[in-house]
């Protein structure tokens, strides 16, 4: 793709700007009608290599926003896990809200990371201590939250609030009494360990962190 897209690019369309990471590339257009002759000489460059676009992930998107109010079918598209649309923003200097075209986690990434942690089946691994737990989940939660957290990061709220990246109240106290038979951590349902799972510390500081 160095070969076939980079060079090609930089050789035939000095002035566009564009991104690749492995197949998957973006290129941003002026208008449309740049965009629809790009993509016929793009189709004609690929076939010359031996290459094809993909049928249904290539398309033509309006990136619509408070300034750019056009109507087009595709105002979205999804890159590398996130997914670019119109949404509301709230402006920095002055807390005021208005659209703009930004990226958040996208459906497909979160379907993939919901199951992910059901795969590991730890509701059903009863011999694991809490600790064990965190052990396993940890992990992938800081890196998803490293990465999808950048952008948008109340997007991941569904996986960091629900019952497959959290265990359940009446889970947690289980596991308190096992780990704990006295009691003392399941009369607080596990809060005073607050920093075991990263899903409670968030809980606790409201902060991505």
């Amino acid at each position: 793709m160095h070969y076939t897209f980079d060079l090609w690019m930089r050789r035939t369309h000095p002035d566009l700007r564009w991104c690749r990471y492995a197949d998957d590339g973006l290129v941003h257009c002026r208008s449309e009608q740049e965009a629809q002759a790009l993509k016929a000489e793009l189709q004609a460059r690929l076939a010359e290599c031996g290459l094809e676009m993909h049928p249904t992930k290539t398309k033509i998107v309006y990136c619509k926003d408070g300034r750019r109010r056009g109507k087009y079918p595709n105002v979205k598209f999804d890159f590398l896990g996130y997914c670019f649309r119109p949404r509301l923003v709230q402006n920095s200097r002055d807390n005021t809200l208005f659209c703009g075209f930004t990226p958040a986690v996208s459906v497909s990434a979160m379907k993939a990371m919901r199951t992910t942690i059901r795969e590991l089946g730890l509701r059903h691994r009863t011999e694991l201590s809490m600790a064990d737990i965190a052990r396993q989940i940890n992990p992938l939660l800081r890196g998803w939250i490293a990465y999808y957290g950048r952008y948008a990061p109340s997007a991941l709220e569904p996986i960091l609030r629900s019952d497959t990246s959290n265990l359940g109240d009446a889970e947690v106290q289980t596991l308190c009494r096992k780990d704990d038979p006295g009691g003392s951590l399941a009369r607080t349902n596990g809060r005073e360990q607050a920093d075991l799972f990263v899903r409670w510390r968030l809980g606790r500081t409201g902060v991505f962190a």
